[in-house]
This record gives structure tokens, C-alpha cells and sequence, in this order.
């Protein structure tokens, strides 16, 4: 394989274990930083201020969109959250709320797309790394576009280093967030009343 991979960076902590698995593959990635999932304005630039900070540390090119898409992540979020009662959208049907298919769609597709523009022989994400992601439904969202696109994608279960990960990004002294990044995801992982409706519905199901 041609090494220019494309690797779509969710954030600075979850590209540790995969750009240093990638490098001990004989790949070096080129980072592409496109998140307009994350919400509010100063968490987003906190992200991106750190992913810069991280390319830097460790000598990696890297590719920024900073352009804050709030508007657009919600428009194209509001037809789904419409409609939905409000025990579902607290509900995991499948272990993730049906919203991230959205969010994963977009994402990858744009890093796809630049990767075809410019040239990468494939790119891959680094949202293949974490533990709270909906990882079946990323791997068959990324092999469709790239079939659309006409580019390949890297796949890579990147799962196994997930203590490595988050020690390297210590040792780094990389900020790390403690929620997924929208709005919707911020509410959910600090509210008691959210936790509480999810504990039930999860008991309910054994």
C-alpha cells in the first residue's frame, strides 16, 4: 500500500494509539481534524487547539477545518430528534443513539472526499478506537462512502490499545474531555435524570 493514509482525528487523545500503531505498520498518517459535531464553541476550540498541540509533539502533517458548523450539525440533526418521545431518545436500541449515524456519516464522508481530492491512497478515523462508539455501524458507514467515493478505506480496530491510548495522551499532557462532543452527548453524560431513565431501561432488559 501506498503509505499517505488520511486519518480522520475525532480528537487529540483517541489519535495517540492509532498514529503510533499505524507508524509501527510503516504507515504515516496525515491528520485530518473534522469535528463540527462538537459543541458548545469553546469546547470545539479547546479540541482543536489540542490536536494541533498533539500533531506538533509527535511530528505529524496535519489538516484543520476550523470553521464552527453548529447550525449545520443541528439542521442536520433536527429531523431526527423531531418526533422521537423523550424515553427513546434515551434509549440505546442498539448501544448508541440512532443520532450518531449522522454524525459518523459526516464525518467520514468529508474525510473521504479530501482524501480522494488529494491524492491518499485510503484513510481510516480514530473513532475506531474508542470504546463508546457504535463500531459496526462506523465500519459499514465508511466502506459504503468509500465505495461511493472511489477511495479505500483502512480498517483497523484500533480497541486494543485503549489503555495504551490513554496513557500515552498522560504522558503527553493532552487535555482530555469527558464527553463525545455534541450537545446532545454533554446532556447525557451529566444528567442524574438521564442516567437514572438509563439504568432502568438497561435493568429492564435482563
Amino acid at each position: 500500500m501506498n503509505n499517505k493514509i488520511l486519518l480522520h482525528m475525532c480528537c487529540a487523545p483517541c489519535s495517540c494509539y492509532p498514529v503510533k500503531k499505524l507508524r509501527a505498520e510503516g504507515i504515516e498518517p496525515i491528520g485530518y481534524f473534522f469535528n463540527p459535531n462538537i459543541h458548545p464553541y469553546q469546547e470545539w476550540q479547546r479540541r482543536l487547539k489540542t490536536a494541533k498541540e498533539f500533531a506538533e509533539k509527535i511530528s505529524m502533517e496535519i489538516v484543520t477545518i476550523e470553521n464552527y458548523q453548529l447550525r449545520e450539525f443541528l439542521n442536520r440533526t433536527q429531523n431526527y430528534i423531531e418526533g422521537v418521545d423523550a424515553e427513546e431518545t434515551i434509549k440505546f436500541a442498539d448501544g448508541h443513539h440512532s443520532r450518531c449515524r449522522i454524525c459518523y456519516s459526516w464525518r467520514l464522508m468529508e474525510t473521504a472526499k479530501f482524501a480522494k481530492g488529494n491524492n491518499f491512497e485510503a484513510f481510516t478515523s480514530t473513532l475506531f478506537y474508542s470504546k463508546h462508539q457504535n463500531h459496526q455501524l462506523m465500519k459499514v458507514t465508511a466502506e459504503k462512502i468509500a465505495e461511493a467515493i472511489g477511495i479505500k478505506f483502512y480498517y483497523e480496530d484500533f480497541r486494543d490499545g485503549w489503555q495504551e491510548g490513554i496513557d500515552i495522551s498522560l504522558e503527553l499532557g493532552l487535555y482530555r474531555q469527558n464527553y463525545c462532543g455534541c450537545i446532545f452527548s454533554e446532556e447525557e453524560r451529566f444528567s442524574k435524570e438521564i442516567h437514572k431513565s438509563r439504568k432502568k431501561y438497561f435493568k429492564s432488559l435482563k
